[in-house]
């Protein structure tokens, strides 16, 4: 036995703009692969006892194409990949590599202690050290009431 369903305007024009949507995304993906992903700086912030340990992923990016600032608390790294194009022959059927210019902004507390702040690049991973300000003994004062 078959069963009908009743296809209602709302369904069908649901059922017609996923198709769109899906027509379009695929159009897309295929001319702009990957387009959100090219720019993008993955970064990981452990919150020790002591200090915020940061460390952001950036292969390929020299220590010289590095701009790192603390600014009201926004920490922001910026780098620059550039592309060393010693091709003589051929052209590139498919190519992956990242290239240009990015940047990420992350916020950190007001605790941290600015002077102190040390950052290293070793392997394609930028380390951040940021200490946080040393807090005064827990001292208890007396408040009187007037």
């Amino acid at each position: 036995m078959r069963f009908l369903v009743k296809q209602t305007p709302d369904n069908f024009i649901k059922s017609v703009n996923d198709e769109i949507s899906s027509i379009l995304n695929r159009h897309f993906d295929d001319i702009y692969p990957d387009y959100e992903d090219k720019m993008t700086m993955p970064v990981e912030i452990h919150d020790k006892k002591g200090e915020y340990d940061i460390r952001a992923e950036l292969p390929g990016v020299k220590k010289e194409d590095l701009d790192i600032d603390l600014n009201e608390n926004y920490l922001t790294i910026r780098a620059k990949k550039v592309e060393e194009n010693k091709q003589e022959d051929g052209s590139y059927k498919k190519s992956e590599f990242k290239y240009g210019e990015f940047s990420r902004s992350i916020y950190l507390p007001q605790d941290v202690d600015a002077e102190k702040i040390d950052a290293s690049l070793e392997h394609g991973v930028l380390k951040i050290k940021a200490p946080k300000l040393e807090k005064e003994k827990d001292s208890i004062k007396k408040i009187t009431v007037k």
